[in-house]
């Protein structure tokens, strides 16, 4: 038997790692998965832990409000040290590009405890884009004992770092195990307003800004467009799930607020996201995560960041990376509005990121690693 303890913070890594964690409890008797949750996020970890019935051991809640990256840090560091003490785990798994992620990483090292790192190998060359997720998932990297490289391309940047090959296994990205689970044709949302919009008489633009880059001028060039888009197309409907972050709404308030056709709402749970993406016609995003889903559901996706670590997609052509010029993002958006052509092209090209079985690939490697099996599963893409 051997002992895995998931540590996770954020909603992000608790819907990438959900679907791995289920997968793990398929077998008692080869492996015990417990889970410990630092509560980097609160509310919107809960609601997935909700959604995929998943109840941690640990629950370190070291959420404050106004937190730091030092509080956060100093916070995680401190109460990890106690649960791995505690659990004294074979493995640890941890995810992407948190700093819940690094600090596990970091105890676990401290501790002489093996890392194996989900969703590893991303880059794109630049520490302070995405802040601090960049550097997070660098510093993870070099303390990891095993990668779980959602593409090849991944795996060749693992490999540029020095990380021997037999420590990398391509396995596809478990968003996309988490997302098809997830979404439904006949899905009905508890918010009247989303259920009110004709999406087939429509065209939807699903829009997400978050990331600390943006905040200021980029943020208020991004709407400055869509409110120029808005107002050009009679056709179109903006759906933008706000941050909650008071300095992301304070400009789409000023900016988006009280247009006719546009609807912003509080954040939203997964589940009603992910079917509300289904129904859109255009993702404008500055989220990873949404990088890798979005093309899932055939939806282009224009990335509202000047860097990605997700390269793939722009090659498949499912994104485009826009940056957060307004006449960039009015220029490209009006493209995807007014060219049915460059649409179809990019809501047809295939997702490079997976096929819904990253999990058990992963479960897979795993037992393989441990000795429980002779042969490793076949790696994603081959």
């Amino acid at each position: 038997m051997i002992k895995i303890l998931a540590i996770f913070g954020t909603r992000p890594e608790a819907i990438k790692m959900a679907p791995l964690v289920k997968e793990l409890g398929r077998y008692p008797g080869q492996i015990q998965c417990r889970v410990a949750v630092t509560a980097q996020h609160r509310e919107m970890l809960d609601q997935v832990l909700r959604l995929f019935a998943i109840e941690p051991e640990y629950d370190l809640g070291i959420m404050q409000p106004g937190q730091s990256l030092f509080d956060i840090t100093g916070r995680a560091l401190a109460g990890l040290e106690k649960v791995l003490a505690e659990e004294k785990p074979d493995l640890v798994l941890v995810h992407g590009d948190t700093t819940t992620t690094f600090v596990a990483a970091l105890a676990s090292y401290y501790l002489q405890i093996p890392v194996g790192h989900v969703e590893a190998g991303l880059r794109t060359g630049n520490k302070y884009s995405p802040y601090p997720e960049e550097i997070n998932r660098r510093l993870t990297g070099a303390l990891a004992d095993t990668h779980f490289a959602p593409t090849a391309l991944a795996r060749d940047n693992l490999l540029r770092e020095g990380v021997p090959e037999e420590n990398i296994f391509v396995t596809g990205n478990t968003v996309i195990d988490a997302l098809l689970s997830t979404v439904s044709d006949d899905y009905l949302f508890t918010q009247p307003e989303l259920n009110a919009i004709d999406y087939p008489g429509s065209r939807v633009l699903l829009v997400t800004t978050h990331r600390r880059e943006n905040l200021g001028e980029p943020m208020r060039h991004i709407y400055l467009a869509l409110r120029e888009i808005i107002e050009s197309y009679s056709d179109v409907r903006i759906v933008f799930p706000v941050h909650k972050n008071p300095a992301v709404r304070q400009v789409v308030e000023a900016v988006l607020g009280g247009l006719e056709r546009v609807h912003l709402t509080e954040p939203l749970d997964y589940q009603p996201f992910v079917n509300l993406m289904q129904k859109s016609h255009i993702v404008l995003t500055d989220s990873g995560g949404m990088q890798e889903e979005a093309p899932s559901l055939g939806k282009p996706v224009l990335v509202l960041r000047n860097t990605t670590e997700r390269p793939e997609a722009v090659e498949a052509g499912t994104v485009l990376l826009v940056g957060t010029g307004r006449e960039d993002v009015l220029r490209e958006t009006r493209r995807l509005l007014d060219d049915p052509g460059h649409y179809h092209s990019m809501a047809g090209a295939v997702n490079p990121y997976g096929d819904g079985h990253a999990s058990s690939r992963i479960a897979g490697f795993i037992q393989y690693r441990y000795g429980m099996t002779k042969t490793p599963p076949e790696s994603f893409g081959r």
